[in-house]
């Protein structure tokens, strides 16, 4: 086991984050969020642990952290309620699991992993998913224990403007969005996890690039880790996540080259992704003012949230 070249990347959203508006508190705060995410992935890497299993525990860290749309404090739909996403995948043998519209999972990356792990299907949707999550043991909670004050004002504020709320889009400041990771573990093996709430004032039942596997999410050992976050339905059009990896995979290109035709494909603003490749190379692009994001490898971290925030 090589487990000096294990490495992991998590993101928090992309969007409207300018550096001059977003307070001081509430940068360290968004930094505090990402490099906790990075630490639960990264101990269990150091201890010889899966890239998927790496992924998760980042995710899951996110998702119980209010300041990001995923899990507590996800956004809400336009009837109030919470409908939750999540993805997972394993490099190693393409094997993958993903539920989308969930409104009872406490932590939806946890069960698209039992979704994972079963092997029966790859994506489980709305009720029949919060029965199965029941079913297997995982935590279920209240949906109204998703709500945060802050989000029930962006609610209120997209009903009285008519809109829905894009992370790229500039009608609340401060925006977050979609949570996801990619990990590369000792053995060479790459993994994929992504979670998000949607959008606020989404139409009920309304699904993103997220949970699609190959377009918000994907891994294969031979290519590349991917995950995505901003304009689900930009990245659905494109098929992003699985557009690197094929890049990759019949051009031969390196995943910064193939990341820099993918991103050309994304209309301004739509938003941006993380990747890691099996060799360990680390791409973040974006093209939203913004994208929360994070690394750690080789004992060495980056964390930043702008393009000029002093880390970037």
């Amino acid at each position: 086991m090589n487990v000096e070249n294990h490495a992991i990347v998590v993101h928090g959203g992309a969007g409207v984050l300018d550096m001059g508006t977003i307070s001081a508190r509430r940068q360290l705060a968004y930094r505090a969020g990402i490099r906790e995410a990075l630490l639960a992935g990264y101990s269990l890497l150091e201890e010889g642990g899966s890239a998927v299993d790496a992924v998760e525990a980042a995710v899951r860290s996110l998702e119980d952290n209010p300041l990001f749309n995923a899990g507590k404090g996800a956004v809400l739909a336009a009837d109030g309620t919470h409908y939750l996403d999540a993805a997972i995948m394993d490099g190693k043998d393409l094997s993958a699991g993903a539920v989308a519209g969930v409104k009872r999972v406490r932590n939806p990356v946890v069960l698209a992993r039992e979704v994972l792990n079963r092997g029966e299907a790859i994506l489980l949707g709305g009720e029949a998913a919060d029965e199965f999550a029941g079913k297997v043991g995982v935590e279920l909670t209240d949906n109204s224990s998703f709500t945060t004050v802050h989000r029930m004002k962006q609610l209120q504020r997209a009903i009285a403007q008519g809109k829905t709320a894009l992370d790229h889009e500039d009608l609340f400041r401060e925006k977050k969005g979609t949570v996801g990771a990619v990990a590369i573990d000792g053995e060479g093996h790459v993994a994929a996890a992504t979670s998000t709430g949607g959008m606020t004032n989404k139409q009920p039942g309304r699904i993103g690039d997220s949970p699609l596997i190959g377009i918000g999410t994907y891994a294969a050992d031979d290519t590349c880790a991917i995950s995505c976050t901003g304009n689900g339905e930009q990245f659905i059009r494109h098929h992003i996540a699985g557009s690197v990896s094929a890049i990759i995979r019949y051009s031969g290109k390196t995943l910064y080259s193939a990341a820099e035709l993918a991103m050309k494909q994304l209309p301004a603003k739509a938003g941006g992704f993380i990747g890691i490749s099996p060799e360990g190379e680390i791409v973040m692009p974006f093209n939203s003012l913004g994208m929360i994001r994070g690394w750690i490898q080789s004992g060495k971290e980056f964390i930043a949230i702008g393009r000029k925030d002093g880390q970037s």
